[in-house]
């Protein structure tokens, strides 16, 4: 649990002006200063903090503080080489130790180590789990360990990786030094494996509040899928975003749809050529207003502050890995959009995975629980950012912003609908499926109703108030509260459980959401149609932003760096605002430290001059 104040050690005070003159920020973030300070005062710790608080900032400013070597293991080579990147820029001396090093990088980080120059050192747990380099680091000295991603070491996280689990023999190798481990999702099986398997003896805890509340929450039931994720690329034209799939195959054709509808996107998985994965990355990373369809092999050596949106073309995994996801959006602090697209044959193949898999039944329990969890938020009646925060234990007011919260769910009494929906069930033999059961309900005798005889039940026809896609969303939502199960493995269909009977016989009631209403499409502009407004931007001048987003992409490119590492969007939005006249007052544009001023600062004053 979080420390009580009065326990949390005094933070130096050189803390605060190294946070401006390196970093240009004023103040710290919700959760920050507390953290910063356990490093410094050597205590292991254990954070979670949601993605884009500046969990990255616990283990920078504290090397910067106490000048010792800190080791920070990052899952991803790209992670790596972008964040040494970032602290060049800054003037923070770091480096990396990877595959991917030229024989020159790499003498030239060993000489910095030697020199005890380096206050950073990105490895990755597959690199710290060789002796050799275990060995050398104890002889240079390392201050402490600091471990990202560290939800990557629990069975229990959505994102495992064996090799973390050797992370603690290095942490003995290299003389028990404090531990730093770092992640924006776990839950308490998480947290507790966290505990146990990265650190010697109980660390301090932070748990971050999990709200993003710049990201807005939507959810919809899949209705022609593309259509749906179409009309909400088309309302983000302009922006990064990512657009998750199930399979490697969706990913490939909506890629494929979304460039001929003239998106600037571009798949990645993990069956394609290294080479070609390393390139889309590359461009995700460096340039402005593109789309990465991809499977969940993309994201975790994400680093974009800006990336506006992020879409579920299926269902997620879990509650964790929705958050982790969508927590790629939006990370600094800017307005992000979110829309996750769900279905019945989602829902019906998780259950099945779990159902298959080769695990204690206890496993299988907590893992039905968790989806069941997802399947609530996906089919919420109340607001969804209270749902979310709910699953981790954390409290809040309707957040006013979601789908539901601005009333684009209407909810309804749903036990008459629900009680023809399940006798129809009960009537055909509890072995048919939604399609086949919507069919008898508006009265289509199809050639296998007929063949069945299944036109002459009570039921057939009882239903021809509502359209064949309405009855099919009620079977969904059925199916989503526990009310239908899986009649079987092989071939589907709808049994009853419990509920559902008790549902029937009206013992119980339940609200149902209304069908979505079909709404004429909005004209899709052309590759050269209008770029969205960038966000939270009503009162700010569009083309001086413009013009200092040119300016910033041509140093980017003859830097041959990511446009986020010269100045994010954010830093460009305060300067429009504050339109400094002179160094001194660039200074106070928020994220410019001394580094950034002395080396951009003249060129950015110089633009929004001519632009005024």
């Amino acid at each position: 649990m979080n420390a009580p104040l009065s326990k949390i050690p005094p933070l130096p005070a050189r803390a605060r002006q190294l946070l401006k003159s390196v970093f240009g920020y004023d103040d710290f973030r919700p959760g920050q200063e507390q953290a910063i300070a356990w490093v410094v005062a050597g205590q292991p710790l254990l954070a979670v903090m949601p993605t884009g608080s500046g969990k990255s900032m616990c283990y920078q400013l504290p090397a910067l503080i106490d000048g010792g070597l800190t080791v920070v293991v990052s899952p991803l080579i790209a992670l790596m080489r972008d964040q040494v990147s970032q602290m060049k820029s800054l003037g923070i001396a770091a480096a990396t130790l990877n595959s991917l090093n030229s024989e020159a990088e790499a003498d030239e980080t060993w000489a910095q180590l030697r020199a005890g120059e380096l206050r950073l050192l990105f490895v990755s747990p597959e690199r710290l789990a060789m002796d050799g380099l275990r060995q050398s680091l104890r002889r240079l000295g390392v201050k402490r360990l600091a471990i990202d991603e560290a939800h990557c070491v629990s069975e229990w996280g959505h994102d495992f990786r064996p090799e973390y689990r050797e992370i603690r023999r290095a942490v003995e190798a290299l003389g028990d030094v404090p531990v730093l481990a770092l992640t924006a999702t776990a839950d308490h099986n998480t947290r507790a494996d966290i505990v146990e398997r990265l650190f010697g003896a109980p660390p301090e805890i932070i748990v971050h509040s999990f709200d993003r509340p710049n990201i807005d929450l939507a959810f919809a039931a899949k209705d022609q899928p593309r259509r749906q994720l179409s009309e909400f690329l088309d309302r983000h034209r302009g922006q990064n975003g990512i657009v998750y799939c199930s399979s490697r195959a969706r990913a490939e054709s909506l890629a494929d749809y979304f460039l001929q509808n003239g998106h600037e996107a571009f798949c990645y998985h993990a069956g394609m050529e290294l080479r070609d994965r390393n390139r889309n990355q590359d461009r995700f990373q460096r340039e402005d207003g593109v789309v990465a369809v991809a499977t969940v092999a993309f994201g975790m050596g994400i680093n974009k502050p800006d990336v506006r949106f992020v879409c579920h073309a299926d269902m997620p995994s879990s509650v964790e890995a929705y958050y982790q996801e969508i927590g790629r959006a939006g990370r600094d602090g800017l307005p992000a959009h979110t829309l996750t697209l769900y279905g019945l044959d989602d829902m019906a193949l998780r259950r099945r995975q779990i159902d298959e898999r080769d695990v204690s039944d206890e496993r299988k329990r907590i893992e039905m629980r968790r989806l069941d969890a997802l399947i609530g938020l996906c089919e919420a009646s109340g607001c969804r950012r209270q749902t979310l925060l709910a699953y981790f234990d954390e409290t809040s007011q309707p957040c006013g912003s979601c789908d539901v919260c601005q009333g684009k769910v209407q909810l309804y009494d749903g036990t008459i609908d629900a009680q023809k929906a399940l006798s129809a069930v009960v009537r055909t033999g509890q072995r048919f499926g939604a399609a086949y059961l919507s069919d008898i309900l508006t009265g289509q005798a199809s050639d296998q109703i007929t063949r069945n005889g299944h036109e002459t039940l009570k039921t057939f026809g009882v239903g021809r108030d509502k359209a064949k896609q309405a009855w099919s969303a009620v079977f969904r939502q059925l199916f989503a509260v526990g009310a239908l199960a899986s009649a079987s493995e092989e071939f589907g269909g709808f049994c009853l459980t419990q509920k559902g009977d008790d549902i029937m016989r009206g013992r119980e009631t339940i609200h149902l959401r209304d069908a979505p209403v079909k709404r004429e499409r909005a004209a899709r502009p052309g590759k050269g149609g209008r770029v969205a407004p960038s966000a939270n931007l009503d009162d700010v001048d569009e083309t001086l932003l413009a013009a200092l987003k040119k300016l910033r992409r041509e140093i980017a490119r003859d830097e041959g760096v990511a446009a986020f590492m010269v100045f994010p969007d954010r830093t460009l939005i305060d300067m429009v605002e504050k339109r400094p006249a002179t160094l001194d007052d660039m200074s106070r544009v928020h994220g410019i430290g001394q580094r950034k001023l002395s080396r951009y600062g003249d060129a950015f004053l110089e633009a929004i001059a001519t632009a005024s």
